[in-house]
């Protein structure tokens, strides 16, 4: 039996160790077989495995995934303040070509963000204020989102509203992904969306980004999310929805996001 407790970080045999997460619980199903929750070290999805198929992350490999983690990040964050640079250099020769003598003058979007995972949110969080972006953040578990979103969403009146947490496709074997029920999280980012959009119908007064690791993409944008994850039920990392919120914060309403 595999030696595993709350808090470990472990990875999945059965899986190869495709993914680093962090046990949340540990449970016996109905026939006495040990099964842990699991969410993930930087993906945004939760699962459930026998204790069995775990195997806890050695001190190299964590190593290695936190260094390739830190890595990415502080590059698409270089990338995003680059592009930022460059944009306002733009604007100022154009404003130099005319004989404006003003300076450029930044007034992002607001961002409020609801996330299931206090860890992720305060990482988000900061990745906001490395980009200067006024970001309101409430950990809410993404059950419990749809009750609290038109209350936050009246109280902060953001341009930009971000539900997400994490989520998954539940069961094995093959999956009918038009089937709400087997998905975790989804019926929850779906009923915040419609909810959000009762209280602010333009997509364009109040930008929403929803949903986690595979979640029901196609459902989300129907109910009124201007973007959502996850095409083709991808993995999503812990700091995506920051990196859309931020294009969006700093572009202008007449030129397409993406």
């Amino acid at each position: 039996m595999a030696n595993v407790a709350v808090g470990d970080l472990v990875i999945r045999k059965s899986h190869g160790g495709d993914v680093v997460f962090k046990v949340t619980n540990i449970y016996e199903d109905n026939i006495g077989q040990s099964h842990c929750t699991l969410k993930g070290m930087h993906l945004r999805l939760v699962a459930d495995a026998p204790l069995s198929d775990l195997e806890r992350v050695g001190a190299e490999h964590l190593r290695n995934e936190i260094l390739h983690m830190e890595s990415v990040h502080n590059d698409t964050v270089k990338r995003v303040l680059m592009r930022r640079s460059m944009e306002r250099e733009k604007v100022n020769n154009v404003r130099a070509e005319h004989s404006k003598k003003y300076e450029y003058f930044e007034m992002p979007g607001r961002v409020l963000h609801l996330d299931g995972d206090e860890e992720y949110l305060a990482m988000c969080l900061k990745t906001y204020h490395q980009m200067n972006i006024d970001a309101v953040g409430r950990c809410i578990e993404e059950s419990k989102q749809p009750e609290h979103v038109i209350a936050l969403v009246d109280e902060y009146r953001p341009d930009i509203l971000i539900l997400t947490g994490h989520d998954a496709l539940l069961g094995g074997g093959k999956k009918d992904f038009r089937d709400i029920n087997n998905y975790r999280n989804s019926k929850y980012f779906i009923e915040s969306v419609k909810k959000a959009r009762i209280f602010e119908p333009s997509k364009d007064d109040l930008v929403i980004f929803a949903g986690a690791c595979q979640s029901y993409f196609e459902a989300i944008l129907i109910a009124g999310a201007n973007f959502a994850s996850a095409p083709t039920r991808i993995f999503i990392h812990a700091y995506d929805p920051v990196f859309i919120a931020e294009k969006v914060a700093f572009t202008p309403i007449k030129i397409d996001v993406i």
